[in-house]
């Protein structure tokens, strides 16, 4: 990017670099004066020195942007899971959907700057685009405003504004900077670029740790702010939208100088074309297929997009490793979210784990450059630029080897889920004495049976199998000489719990359907059986209220946030009062029943559902440092080696291929979600042999690649256009024969 500004030199095709101007005829007329232009003003620098006063503008352009990106993107798969209620298949599909989208607009957003609007106009009227998709996006993450549907529309139209606002100005923002400085001020430009770098490291660091907080932390309309979490990064793409147009008055604005990505893909197909318009065998062949142009364009470009040809062919395998890299923000935040992410100190909500990537990143790229890389070379070992790309995609392979194996482990300790025909019951005895509990199966078969003393629970949920995806259940319950026969209707794959109740003298139940995301969510729940003859009000939290209706009335499930909770106020319509709910630890699943037994008033009886995720979150850090190790290998050194095997004039193309094959990686995510059907840990070792296969391909590609010098680009090259020679070959595109 930082070289696209010296493109216009390279560039054939300008209409204003005519030799007209070097060949002017000679005339004997008297030529008028011409008008004696006065030097331009030059641009205001930074405290006196020769960086100019506009990169200021834009380099805090930039770090509001990707603070504003990366802080959406942060909460975005949980919004989907929890919000719109999406399954995790869906949820990851949308997500990579998304991101693929991202990396598919920058190349409409570099022809519309550099045929059209010019780099100024284009990232003003994206940005304001850009703005729309965040109000939108916030719009759509607002409970009070329409239903499921509203929200799903007003979701999907935010996330597209977004992707064409954010990918639209991606190519432009930072050659737009590189345009500020003078062609003797190159060295200062190389350090611009450093810093601009750096405020993208920076803005995504922040946001990706700020933004879930805001998402956890902060509770409005009694659950997750997701508005909140999407209304801040909204705020700072507004500013960073102002702070770029205050600084209108002193940028440099180059004018559109035409898109050289064209150009390269009108030459390939011509001489596709053209060569298929002439297999005839009577014409003979050429040393190159892209040899075929030669009638329509320039030797120089020819042989720039045939140095270019040669880099795109490495590009072949490369969308695989973005297909495991992007995966940080989907897949493995959606493991997060079962495991414990209470490290003592403080709590580390799922998706803010995502920040170890460019955390790590900021950590490894000085160490593999100042340490690693120098001690390799010490050891004689040749550690080319494509060795490092493979050597990152082997990283990538075992970093989701590690995400297996942990996503394993993860399965041992969470319980089972009811499969088809089956359903999971616990019993709750809430009488005064012992109860026996039999669940008769066909001819009165005894399916369970257990006996449970006053005030206690099944110590698990037990399996039953149905004979059909629904039907009744019978039970007999014998409660001191007395016994009853009851049957509750079931349906498969559900949880329930059946609460057993004095009725009088005698015993009565009720079964209770039990929420199905209470132990994948990963946050501390809380419901409440109510056995008081009046409906009980009770606040949780300054914004989060619920009522239990009377007589042993059950309420959902909410979250809440972890902690100490010795006073929570109750109201009923004639009295308050406090229940100590004492210590909610993070991830557990809790029952309370509010009961008047004693003198001292209404207490709470506590009881955990689904105890807390035992597998704590830092077992991620191992696949985080691994993938993000073969990110800088990888990604780093392929910029690198691509820039250096191809000439200057295609370096905005490489810039477009290279995030092509970001995009076609999250593209391979969509559909493995969708169609896999795979178990979640099975998915990931397919990911990892995937890329493995790939790494082999790509080595055996590599092996047979003969590197170009980088004094071999810059041959100066014949300017001659072939068909002004009187030797030329006449093709049947001329009507005429050899």
């Amino acid at each position: 990017e930082e070289r696209e500004s010296k493109e216009p030199a390279m560039n054939p095709f300008q209409k204003n670099e005519s030799k007209e101007t070097l060949f002017s005829p000679v005339s004997t007329e008297e030529v008028p004066p011409q008008p004696i232009s006065l030097p331009k003003k030059p641009p205001p620098k930074i405290c006196g020195s020769n960086y100019p006063l506009s990169i200021a503008f834009i380099v805090v352009n930039e770090f509001c942007e990707r603070f504003s990106y990366y802080g959406m993107k942060a909460v975005l798969t949980l919004y989907f899971l929890y919000f719109l209620h999406w399954n995790e298949d869906t949820s990851t599909s949308i997500y990579h959907a998304f991101s693929s989208l991202c990396y598919f607009t920058p190349i409409l957003g570099a022809a519309i700057a550099d045929s059209w609007l010019g780099k100024f106009k284009t990232i003003i009227y994206l940005s304001l685009v850009y703005v729309l998709g965040h109000v939108v996006k916030s719009l759509g993450a607002l409970p009070i405003l329409g239903g499921q549907m509203v929200h799903t529309v007003l979701s999907l139209v935010g996330l597209s504004l977004i992707a064409l606002g954010t990918g639209g100005i991606k190519p432009c923002v930072a050659a737009f900077g590189g345009d500020q400085f003078e062609e003797k001020h190159a060295e200062e430009r190389t350090r611009y670029f450093s810093v601009f770098y750096l405020s993208i490291n920076a803005g995504s660091l922040i946001s990706t740790f700020i933004t879930p907080m805001l998402r956890g932390d902060v509770q409005c309309f009694g659950e997750d702010c997701y508005a909140l979490a999407f209304g801040v990064p909204g705020l700072l793409m507004v500013i960073a939208l102002v702070v770029f147009a205050m600084g209108s008055k002193i940028y440099r604005k180059p004018p559109p100088e035409g898109n050289i990505v064209t150009q390269v893909v009108k030459c390939i197909w011509f001489a596709i074309s053209n060569r298929f318009n002439n297999r005839s065998g009577d014409i003979p062949k050429r040393q190159h297929w892209l040899d075929w142009a030669a009638e329509k364009y320039p030797k120089q470009l020819i042989m720039d997009v045939k140095a270019l040809t040669r880099v795109l062919f490495l590009y072949i395998p490369l969308p695989m490793f973005w297909a495991l890299l992007d995966q940080q923000g989907s897949r493995w935040t959606l493991q997060a979210t079962r495991m414990n992410g209470n490290l003592g100190v403080f709590v580390l909500q799922p998706d803010q784990m995502q920040v170890l990537n460019p955390l790590l990143v900021l950590i490894f790229i000085p160490l593999f450059d100042l340490v690693i890389y120098r001690l390799v070379s010490k050891c004689g070992i040749n550690l080319s630029s494509l060795r490092k790309m493979a050597v990152g995609m082997i990283l990538a392979s075992l970093a989701f080897a590690v995400a297996a194996a942990v996503e394993i482990k993860i399965n041992r300790m969470t319980p089972l889920q009811p499969g088809p025909q089956e359903i999971f019951l616990q019993v709750l005895n809430l009488a005064d004495d012992e109860v026996k509990v039999t669940v008769l199966g066909d001819e009165n078969s005894t399916l369970l049976e257990e006996s449970i003393r006053s005030f206690q629970k099944m110590p698990y949920y037990a399996q039953l199998h149905l004979k059909t995806k629904s039907q009744d259940s019978h039970f007999y319950l014998k409660y001191h000489n007395m016994s009853v026969y009851t049957k509750h209707s079931v349906e498969e794959k559900n949880w329930y719990s059946l609460i057993i109740r004095e009725d009088g003298k005698n015993i009565s139940s009720k079964m209770v359907k039990d929420e199905e995301s209470k132990t994948t969510n990963g946050m501390t729940a809380v419901r409440f059986v109510n056995t008081l003859h009046k409906e009980v009000n009770i606040s949780l939290a300054t914004d989060i209220f619920l009522s239990v209706g009377e007589d042993y009335g059950v309420s959902a499930y909410t979250t809440v946030q972890s902690g100490e909770y010795p006073a929570v106020h109750c109201r009923t319509e004639d009295k308050d009062f406090s229940l100590n709910m004492g210590l909610l630890d993070f991830g557990t699943t809790y029952l309370f029943v509010v009961t008047n037994s004693t003198n001292q008033g209404p207490q709470a009886w506590k009881m955990k559902d689904i105890p807390a995720n035992k597998l704590s979150i830092a077992w991620q850090l191992p696949q985080y440092a691994l993938v993000t190790a073969g990110e800088v290998m990888f990604s780093v050194t392929g910029l690198e080696f691509s820039y250096s095997q191809a000439p200057s004039s295609m370096k905005s193309v490489l810039q477009a291929a290279w995030l092509l094959t970001v995009a076609v990686g999250n593209i391979i995510v969509l559909v493995v979600a969708q169609f896999s059907g795979l178990v979640q840990w099975a998915e990931f070792i397919l990911f990892s042999c995937l890329l493995l296969v790939v790494c082999l391909i790509f080595s055996i590609m590599g092996y047979y690649y003969v590197p170009i010098k980088p004094e071999d680009l810059q041959k100066p090259a014949d300017k001659q256009i072939p068909h002004t020679q009187e030797n030329m070959i006449n093709l049947e595109t001329k009507k005429t024969k050899l």
